[in-house]
């Protein structure tokens, strides 16, 4: 088992001979063992401490360790914006929300793309799901950059803030005190490393409005609004990549009607607040899919009718105003004969989420005992999330991801991980063949040029560095 380091100190001294610290910054010694030994130990410190200052150095080591060894975060932009000239088509890039198991899951991920030469992979997380699973943005972008690192990753890291998104009830209550989650969200997502964020005001369209326009102008006006904050938050010289939202997944499917009404009035409102700026680069639309499937009454997932011709309308016009094209939300639970679908109709981009999270909890190799555990854990504590008329099988179903941040430890550490690993690999590798990533890589060197940033060393580290 990874060592789980107490002090900076002790950092330092699991790092000799492997890597050091001079003048302020990380010198790497022995690239072998820091991806293989280091690298592990540096992820489960950084995820499971209890001590701030060794987490604030842990970080600090992995960012810089990506920086040296060529795991660099990076913007999707370029790639996107080429893909809107027509310059590049015939893929869709998944986009993982990495929920459990982060690390290893992001260094599956990338020993799965190394082996088929895929760049074209997204990492993210929903605002929602910093929460339950306990993963701030510093701690899911080094989860994900040590993953990268343990994996031998030499290509751009594309992180993602997924849904950053507005409550409906809250923004009615205090649009401004709302809108302020979401500019601090931006934020934080910047200075973690973030350089992929897509605003979700879609939840403020208001249906009942007299006109498209009415019903989508407090969505247009405030994703122009944060697209002009994160222009202003770029010191880096990097333009991260920002996707807008035009329906809430799980309701009624979109339209391009909607979408124009969207973008019109998004670009006069981006050009009104910051003339010249870049707008976005995607938008995500509503095909009928929902996150994370509809449960049925005795288990297992209902049956999804994805409008796959809607997908295609929506993305060429998304295309028309200097767009990659369409997202897709909420298709990790689809069945795997429509995942070919994706690139045939020149979707985007897709969000692939609770897919992974089953694969975990369902897999044959799970303790029994963890289940038991985990179900028990949501009875006690996610009782109030019971919907009228729910099963029992419903209801965990739900709810269980709730369980992620609080068995966080035992999941990093089960003992049959591997065994369930070996399975996900398999499922990814499906993925990436499906949606016609594999040979990506050559694409994403051609228009992704990842900036190298270093950070100041954290007090905590030079101190325990200079005694």
């Amino acid at each position: 088992m990874p060592h789980v380091a107490t002090s900076p100190a002790d950092l330092i001294a699991r790092l000799s001979g492997i890597a050091h610290i001079e003048g302020g910054r990380l010198v790497i010694d022995d690239e072998p063992r820091f991806r293989s030994e280091a690298a592990y130990d540096l992820a489960w410190t950084a995820a499971l401490t209890t001590d701030d200052p060794t987490a604030e150095a842990t970080r600090w080591i992995v960012w810089e360790a990506s920086q040296a060894l060529g795991a660099r975060s990076a913007s999707i932009q370029e790639l996107y914006m080429a893909r809107s000239r027509g310059e590049v088509s015939g893929f869709t890039v998944p986009a993982i929300n990495l929920r459990a198991q982060t690390f290893d899951m992001a260094r599956t991920f990338y020993e799965t793309a190394a082996r088929a030469d895929v760049g074209a992979v997204i990492f993210e997380l929903a605002r929602s799901e910093q929460t339950y699973t306990y993963q701030r943005p510093m701690d899911y972008a080094t989860s994900v950059l040590a993953g990268a690192i343990a994996a031998g990753w030499k290509g751009p890291v594309f992180i993602q803030g997924d849904h950053y998104q507005f409550n409906a009830k809250k923004y009615a209550a205090d649009p401004e005190a709302m809108t302020e989650e979401i500019r601090r969200a931006c934020r934080l997502a910047i200075d973690a490393g973030y350089r992929n964020i897509d605003i979700d005001s879609s939840t403020l369209v208001d249906l009942s409005q007299p006109d498209l326009d009415a019903e989508q102008r407090e969505n247009y006006m405030r994703a122009a609004e944060l697209t002009a904050l994160i222009r202003s938050l770029e010191v880096d010289g990097v333009t991260v990549s920002v996707g807008g939202e035009i329906g809430e997944v799980g309701k009624q499917n979109s339209t391009p009607e909607e979408l124009k009404a969207y973008l019109d009035g998004y670009n006069r409102e981006l050009d009104g607040r910051a003339p010249g700026a870049r707008g976005l680069s995607k938008v995500s639309v509503q095909t009928g899919t929902s996150h994370g499937g509809v449960p049925l009454p005795g288990g297992g997932v209902a049956e999804v009718k994805l409008d796959f011709d809607v997908l295609g309308k929506l993305g060429v016009i998304a295309r028309e105003y200097g767009l990659a094209g369409a997202v897709q939300h909420g298709a990790s639970t689809l069945p795997d004969e429509l995942f070919h679908h994706f690139p045939a109709v020149e979707t985007a981009e897709i969000h692939l989420a609770t897919g992974f999270q089953n694969a975990l909890y369902d897999h044959p190799a799970f303790p029994a005992s963890m289940t038991s555990a985990i179900n028990d854990w949501c009875r006690a504590n996610a009782a109030n999330e019971r919907k009228a008329g729910q099963t029992e099988e419903q209801f965990l179903y739900t709810t269980r991801k709730k369980a992620i941040g609080p068995f966080k430890r035992e999941l990093w550490e089960l003992e049959t991980k591997d065994e369930i690993l070996a399975s996900q690999t398999t499922k990814i590798a499906f993925l990436f063949s499906n949606l016609k990533v594999n040979g990506s890589m050559a694409l994403v060197d051609r228009y992704i040029t990842p900036v190298a940033v270093s950070r100041p060393i954290p007090s905590a580290l030079g101190v325990a560095v200079a005694g």
